[in-house]
């Protein structure tokens, strides 16, 4: 991404970036660099769903072994396949939410 607009903090992936997501190690559910012992996700893909990626504060304070890591809003694939928990979007969608959201903003659903 050549630029990016928005008002969250925001860093260039690396193919060295990587995200624990073993439960038993004590990175779990953290940012890591790979090589790593322990099971977890390149943030470096092929598939590009991590071009654009947002870390939502899933289990992260604190950090509870089991209680689920490498939760991400990200891009969709482009057959709109499933996630392994994440929340994906398009491209367009994701940029313009990404151009919104604040450090101080909190999402509350409300089913109905």
């Amino acid at each position: 991404m050549p630029h990016l607009e928005t008002r969250l903090p925001a860093r260039h992936i690396v193919p060295e970036d990587g995200w624990c997501d073993d439960p038993a190690a004590p990175e779990y559910n953290r940012p890591i660099r790979l090589p790593h012992r322990a099971r977890h996700e390149e943030l470096w893909r092929a598939d590009r769903i991590y071009d654009l990626i947002l870390v939502i504060g899933h289990n992260d304070d604190p950090v509870v072994a089991g209680a689920g890591g490498a939760v991400f809003v990200h891009l969709a694939r482009d057959d709109w396949s499933p996630t392994a928990g994440c929340v994906a979007f398009a491209r367009d969608d994701l940029l313009w939410i990404l151009a919104q959201v604040t450090t101080s903003d909190a999402v509350t659903t409300v089913s109905i």
